[in-house]
């Protein structure tokens, strides 16, 4: 097995375990927006807020590993082409046995190992540049926006049966920093009766 097959049976066997993990990460995904079901019948909005944030951050966590499993397998694609045109080298140069004058003075298999080691070495840069991405957009990720986890929310809470949005705009609303009508009528009368 040559060095081209190992990394070629490397990558798809990544792409497999990437594949996987996305699997369980969206496992980990429904349990989330169970639990926040769960603690929204349960009218716990801080903890639903919590289970919310945790299933966006489990839906990102399986796109990010799917689009990665991707890029390995369209580095594994080119891997396979390579070996594969490698081996169409091999045959066609027993095929041509007969012509070795000609081969001698072209040296194919010098041009085709350049040209190997360049297809290798350009696909480890496609697996670092895709790595390279997927960290990045990892960290960008990690901030789980405000909108999401409501909109999340109010989608389980609206499969659940249950009204948030009258809890949640009664937490959210201020409390009412003036007087109420009782004190402004109070206050009136105390005005009046220190003006005259």
């Amino acid at each position: 097995m040559s060095g081209l097959e190992k990394a070629l049976f490397n990558l798809k066997f990544t792409a497999k375990q990437l594949n996987r993990q996305a699997a369980k990460a969206g496992k980990d995904e429904q349990s989330e927006k169970a639990k926040l079901k769960k603690a929204i019948q349960q009218n716990h909005s801080d903890i639903a807020k919590i289970y919310a944030q945790n299933a966006i951050r489990k839906q990102n966590e399986k796109l990010n590993l799917l689009r990665l499993s991707s890029r390995i397998d369209a580095v594994s694609s080119r891997v396979q082409t390579a070996v594969t045109m490698r081996q169409v080298t091999g045959s066609m140069a027993n095929v041509v046995k007969g012509m070795d004058g000609a081969m001698k003075a072209m040296d194919l298999e010098k041009i085709s190992a350049v040209m190997d080691r360049f297809e290798s070495q350009f696909e480890d840069l496609d697996v670092a540049t895709g790595y390279y991405e997927n960290a990045t957009s990892s960290a960008t990720a990690v901030g789980t926006p405000q909108e999401d986890v409501d909109r999340l929310m109010n989608q389980v809470a609206d499969e659940a049966g249950v009204e948030l949005h009258q809890e949640m705009a009664a937490q959210a609303a201020p409390t009412k920093v003036g007087p109420t009508e009782v004190e402004e009528d109070g206050l009136g009368e105390r005005l009046r009766a220190l003006r005259n």
